[in-house]
């Protein structure tokens, strides 16, 4: 999914830089100081995950985790992305220093339009949030794919071709992110509902009067 350098356009990749430098702003303003811990590891899981990848043209096919990052950070998926990008590109030289603006829209902009679509209904029952949580993971790899033909379109419409392997590329990845996601949500609201988006004090006590309750049968 990471966009190589010396492949975009001017126009491209000064858009993509304005781009992610006004969605990390909208980040760091919503980064509450308890949240930074969650978004460490978060970033450092995209970090790992995308470093496993697969050369397609000026591209790659990998995981990238886009979707459970968007889905608990929401516009702080921004500079989690943002930072791992940095990292990947100084330490491994994997994407690069120039597209860095373009590979962080091409990746946080899906995590954020995914949180919006689901996250009010991850803590629905049963097959509701499994939908609504593989769908997550599945669309945000499907918009990032959509995201880098563009980026290659405008760059040159012979990219053309080169963006429609791109999108097939990644269908298995979609696939898998989406089971991910799954997974991920249902062992969070399991041991740790309130990581995830929309936790209402409602639930958060509703939840604790639960443990409580456990913890006296117990004793």
């Amino acid at each position: 999914m990471h966009i190589s350098e010396g492949v975009l356009s001017a126009p491209v990749l000064g858009a993509g830089m304005a781009l992610s430098v006004a969605g990390t702003a909208v980040g760091l303003k919503k980064l509450k100081e308890d949240k930074i811990p969650q978004a460490a590891i978060l970033s450092a899981a995209f970090f790992v995950a995308s470093l496993i990848h697969v050369p397609i043209g000026p591209s790659s096919a990998h995981l990238i985790l886009n979707g459970i990052l968007g889905l608990m950070l929401g516009w702080v998926a921004f500079p989690s992305i943002l930072i791992a990008l940095l990292l990947q590109g100084v330490l491994f030289q994997f994407g690069g220093i120039t597209t860095l603006g373009v590979n962080t829209v091409i990746m946080a902009t899906p995590a954020v339009v995914c949180y919006y679509l689901f996250s009010g209904f991850v803590h629905k029952p049963g097959a509701v949030s499994y939908a609504a949580s593989f769908a997550c993971g599945f669309l945000s790899v499907f918009f990032s794919s959509l995201l880098v033909g563009a980026a290659l379109m405008f760059t040159q419409e012979r990219f053309l071709s080169v963006a429609w392997v791109v999108v097939l590329a990644h269908l298995p990845v979609m696939v898998i992110e989406g089971l991910v996601a799954v997974f991920c949500v249902s062992f969070l609201k399991k041991v740790q509902p309130e990581l995830l988006p929309q936790w209402s004090g409602a639930q958060q006590q509703a939840a604790l009067d639960g443990r409580t309750k456990m913890a006296e049968k117990q004793v």
